[in-house]
């Protein structure tokens, strides 16, 4: 099977739930968690903790598998876990000041937008490791940034979705204009654009334009209802493809799939989301997604082993970080030759014959 269209895991919410040996909410909790953290620390001198954006670790997305990953090191390493959820961009600091009183050894920080809290607790506290995710710019020898092409998948389901429109019409939009947001953007835009160059179509992108670097966002990545009523304007405008950028704001998007009156294919980031949120089954056509999990539990457990590195960790195609999922339920929906496109398509990306343009690179 190509590499284009593996399975990735579920990752339930009731799933993780189960497996989690600390849950903290808001802001974080003043003592040490039950379970005997601090000894846990003193004594193995390996805790991994994490703390979540204000998107929180029950996104189906983002933040739930940063916590899986977290969760996947601490068992591989027979230790526990403390966890952190933000509520917003002020918990940051507050929270990781919480870690490092607790005595984590390793702390995963989700999100660019943690950036800056995550420099000034690095600094502070040099004995303590950091994995920042989605920022690789901290130069810290405590510090290493975990980020992932995006772009190169999202150019893959950019392909696909103009080839599967029949509007001529494919949408996109962000929960905030950073980086890592509109990085997968980027790519879906230049998709869409060498489907046209290709095909001599004309499919058009609306809510971003990659040249000018402008388009539409929510603000944040919490506020459903903000990312409805952007859908809504989106759809109006004739789009039957749709991908929203930012954790679980695809939740508003698939809201006003529900009550438009036209078919439209929504698209998932971060993970195959027809297998994390099956409640939109019908309407997932594929998702740009990337291991997490994966690749969280292996800078966790070099961490504990003394094999830490501030060297950045790109996810890519070539070395399987991200990936575009399967198409499921749409199967017999797409070209029967797009496959064999998308499969000429990876293969140019990793040799470098296909180049993709944006200012958002890793």
């Amino acid at each position: 099977m190509s590499r284009t269209l593996p399975r990735l895991l579920a990752t339930g919410a009731l799933a993780l739930a189960g497996a989690l040996v600390f849950t903290g909410c808001a802001s974080a909790p003043s003592d040490a968690p039950s379970g005997d953290a601090g000894s846990t620390a003193a004594a193995g001198d390996v805790l991994p903790c994490i703390v979540s954006d204000e998107g929180g670790f029950d996104d189906q997305s983002f933040n739930q598998l940063g916590l899986e990953g977290t969760t996947l090191a601490a068992e591989a390493l027979g230790t526990e876990h403390i966890d952190v959820q933000s509520q917003s961009e002020s918990d940051y600091a507050p929270n990781i000041a919480s870690l490092v009183d607790q005595g984590c050894t390793t702390i995963v920080t989700m999100g660019y937008l943690l950036a800056a809290a995550t420099e000034e607790a690095a600094l502070a506290n040099p004995d303590v490791h950091f994995i920042m995710i989605d920022d690789n710019t901290i130069e810290a020898d405590n510090v290493k940034g975990v980020v992932w092409d995006t772009s190169q998948a999202g150019f893959l389901v950019g392909y696909a979705s103009a080839s599967y429109s029949k509007s001529g019409k494919v949408g996109t939009y962000g929960g905030a204009q950073i980086p890592p947001v509109t990085l997968y953007m980027d790519g879906f835009a230049r998709g869409v654009e060498y489907h046209n160059e290709q095909k001599g179509t004309d499919v058009q992108v609306i809510g971003w334009d990659a040249d000018a670097q402008t388009g539409q966002f929510t603000g944040n990545f919490s506020d459903i209802n903000a990312a409805k009523v952007l859908s809504q304007g989106i759809l109006e405008q004739g789009v039957d493809v749709i991908v929203p950028v930012g954790g679980p704001i695809y939740q508003g998007a698939a809201q006003a799939i529900r009550e438009s009156a036209s078919p439209v294919a929504l698209v998932g980031v971060d993970t195959d989301m027809f297998l994390s949120d099956p409640e939109y089954s019908d309407i997932w056509f594929t998702s740009i997604a990337r291991d997490m999990p994966k690749s969280i539990s292996e800078v966790i457990q070099a961490s504990a082993t003394g094999d830490f590195s501030n060297e950045s960790y790109v996810g890519t195609l070539e070395n399987g970080g991200v990936l575009m999922s399967p198409f499921h339920d749409f199967e017999s929906l797409v070209d029967p030759a797009l496959q064999g496109e998308l499969d000429d398509i990876e293969a140019g990306i990793i040799d470098g014959t296909i180049t993709i343009e944006t200012p958002s690179a890793p």
